[in-house]
């Protein structure tokens, strides 16, 4: 394993939202993530709101973030419902809400059904949480499409934007976090983004961190403007830390 390697994969576990959307997440498997975020120095965990209060009491006194999903992962919840589950994760302690774009309304030309959602998270939030939209690429039809969500996703209030629920077939593709990249370039404040799910190896991580250090420049990608959602990824990096190689695994925890 190069020194580049290593070097690569300290940069990427700092950026790393370690995650467990699985649907039999348990309480047991929940503090041992946190263990791991906290051990390793990821950037944040991302949880079902469920365990957000289980999830900030275990990093209590960590730099480690708590996430959580609301929206998920179909984007067809009410407003009002979306709206209460996450000033709920709020009062239990997230520090960012990552919120599913409603896709599907967005495409059919509701556009006043996806601002209610995103508008309603973004007010609940104010300045108290990061809010990360989740455009679902692999469900949009092109590359003017995602670049049109991700303006959208902007315009509604978007402290991030990010790629997918890791829940469909499609999940981050290089050619959409490209697209993504490119409208966050041209925005005149702040907004980071997250490519999420299907990110497995070294080289899935060099490959994103390549496309934001091209486009955004060196010195751009941070914790504050960029994250890897992902946990199988965290092995493959731990193990470029140690000298090996690992095969990445079948499986994602999304």
């Amino acid at each position: 394993m190069s020194d580049s390697d290593v070097e690569l994969a300290r940069r990427a576990i700092a950026l790393l939202d370690l995650t467990d959307l699985s649907d039999d997440a348990s309480v047991g498997g929940i503090d041992r993530l946190c263990e791991r975020a906290a051990r390793y120095g990821t950037a944040a965990v991302c949880v079902w709101p469920d365990f957000v209060a289980q999830s900030v009491a275990a990093l209590t006194g960590s730099p480690v973030r708590v996430a959580t999903v609301v929206n998920f992962p179909s984007g067809d919840e009410r407003p009002h419902a979306v709206r209460v589950l996450t000033e709920r994760a709020l009062d239990d302690g997230a520090h960012e809400i990552d919120v599913v774009l409603p896709y599907r309304a967005w495409l059919a030309g509701n556009e006043q059904r996806a601002a209610d959602v995103i508008d309603g998270v973004r007010t609940a939030a104010a300045a108290a949480a990061r809010m990360k939209v989740i455009l679902e690429t692999g469900a949009l039809p092109d590359d003017a499409a995602i670049e049109r969500a991700a303006r959208f996703a902007i315009a509604h209030g978007a402290d991030f934007i990010k790629t997918s629920t890791g829940k469909i077939e499609i999940s981050a593709t290089p050619e959409a976090a490209k697209t993504m990249l490119r409208v966050i370039a041209e925005t005149d404040r702040p907004v980071g983004i997250k490519p999420s799910g299907g990110i497995r190896t070294i080289a899935d991580a060099a490959l994103y961190l390549a496309l934001a250090d091209d486009i955004m420049g060196p010195g751009w990608v941070s914790p504050a403007t960029f994250r890897f959602g992902a946990s199988g990824v965290l092995d493959a990096l731990v193990a470029a830390l140690d000298g090996r190689v690992l095969e990445p695994a079948d499986s994602s925890s999304y």
